[in-house]
This record gives C-alpha cells, structure tokens and sequence, in this order.
C-alpha cells in the first residue's frame, strides 16, 4: 500500500512539472492561430474554437522569419560543435590530473561567470567592431563560446571522471596510442555526457539574447525578432514568432533523448 502510494505521488508530481511546462508552449500556439475574439476577452477559452491563421501569413510574409532563423540555427550549431571540439579533448586531459590542477583549471574557466553578461557583451563589441566582426556569424559564435566553454567544460569533466582509468588500460594493452583510445574507447563511452553538454550549449546559444544584441545591426537572430515584435505590440504576431522559436528545441531534443538515459554510460562501463 505504501509503494502503490508513493508511485501515485510520483506519477502526480511528474504529471505537474509537465504540464507547468507544456501548457506555456501550448497557450503560445493556441493564442497564435485563434480569432482576437478569443483571447482578448475577460474569460478566454483553454481549447481553440476557431482558427485565424493571419499572424502566421504576417510573419511569413514580413521577411523578418527566415534570415533570422538561419542565423540562429548557424550560430548555435556552429557554437555547439566548436565548444565541444575544443572543450572535449581538453576535459579528458584535465580529469586525468590531480584534483589541486583540476580545481585551478576550472575555476579559472569559471572566472568570466564572475561578471554580468553586458559587462562583457559591451568591450567584446566594441573590439568585434575594430576587428569587423559586427554582424557577422563568425563574432557571434565567439561570442558566445566565452560564456559556453566553462560550463562545458564542467559537465564533460564530471563525465570523464566517471569512466575508469582500467579502460583506457586495457586499450594501451592492445596496442591503442592516447589519440585512439580517445576516439575509439573513452568518446563513445561518454557519449551521454557530450549529448548532455552539446544540448546545454545548443539551447543556450539558441536563445541568447545579449551578445545578439550587441553585436548586431542588420542581421537578427530569432529572440531578436521576438523582441522586434514585442517592441511593436504584435501581441499574435510576437505568439506566432515565439511558437516558431520552440520548433527546433523540440526537435532537437527528440534527436538527442537517446542519449539522456542513465544506463547508457553505466551499461557501456560494464
């Protein structure tokens, strides 16, 4: 009776999270393709009654969606593969160090979480000015690389530590250099791991804000157009444009959830 208990709480609770986090993204929709007559009343309805498709014609149509969209789509790609190109060979080195050098190499990565993202937004864009990177792809993926690598580094260093040094051992047995025990045995096996921190970096460069802010002119990214519309008071529109900002989230997530399973790395150790 107890544990017939504790599943019926622990079915509730995890229903409650769900919906908290569903229903959002859903009234994003909902208010997006329903009538103005709908929403903008003293008691609105939950489900839609009837369809108005115009915000989407608006926004298709404005040549405000597809430029901004390609750019956020190439910046968090292109930010997620360099972080964890550059991150991943580097954690594997320091989680087989001594601790004393682990925390030094860290924290020092940790230091520029120490100052407000315009702190730092406002130099960077002033020297991405010098350097012509204003508006370019290139500047706003290093930009973002400066606040993704610590933590990048933080979750790949935890996962490499969990991969037993009797692995790699046995690897060396066979005839594998370091080069090929890292691509052929310790890669594949925190491959949960680099999902984990390959989707944290995607999603936060998918949705950064302040680094787009300052370093572009023209060109906007997604939550730049986003706010365009908030600033204009599209309340459908900016529905519209927000629904289209989760689309990829959800699709990449869906990609990446075979990964996020807690035997996938304890089933490949043994």
């Amino acid at each position: 009776m107890q544990i017939k208990t504790k599943s019926i709480g622990f079915i509730l609770s995890i229903t409650i999270i769900s919906a908290f986090m569903v229903i959002p993204v859903y009234l994003l929709a909902k208010i997006s393709i329903s009538n103005p007559s709908e929403v903008l009343t003293a008691h609105p309805t939950f489900l839609p009654h009837s369809f108005n498709l115009g915000s989407w014609v608006d926004i298709l149509k404005s040549g405000n969606l597809w430029e901004p969209l390609q750019r956020s789509l190439i910046t968090a790609t292109a930010t997620t593969v360099v972080a964890v190109l550059l991150v991943a060979p580097a954690s594997y080195a320091i989680s087989r160090m001594s601790s004393k050098i682990k925390f030094l190499y860290i924290g020092s990565l940790f230091i520029t979480r120490m100052f407000p993202p315009i702190g730092i937004a406002l130099p960077t864009a002033i020297t991405f000015t010098k350097w012509g990177l204003i508006d370019t792809n290139r500047g706003l993926v290093m930009a973002e690389l400066i606040g993704q690598i610590p933590f990048l580094a933080w979750i790949l260093l935890s996962t490499f530590n969990t991969i037993p040094r009797d692995l790699e051992e046995a690897a060396y047995m066979d005839g594998a250099g370091r080069i090929k025990t890292l691509l052929k045995i310790v890669l594949p096996v925190s491959m949960q791991g680099i999902a984990v921190g390959a989707l944290y970096v995607w999603l936060n460069c998918w949705n950064e804000f302040t680094y787009a802010l300052y370093l572009s002119i023209q060109n906007r990214t997604l939550p730049l157009g986003v706010y365009y519309y908030i600033q204009r008071g599209g309340f459908f529109e900016t529905a519209a444009y927000s629904t289209v900002l989760t689309i990829p989230v959800i699709i990449i997530t869906f990609f990446l959830q075979k990964y996020l399973k807690s035997e996938y790395l304890s089933g490949a150790i043994k």
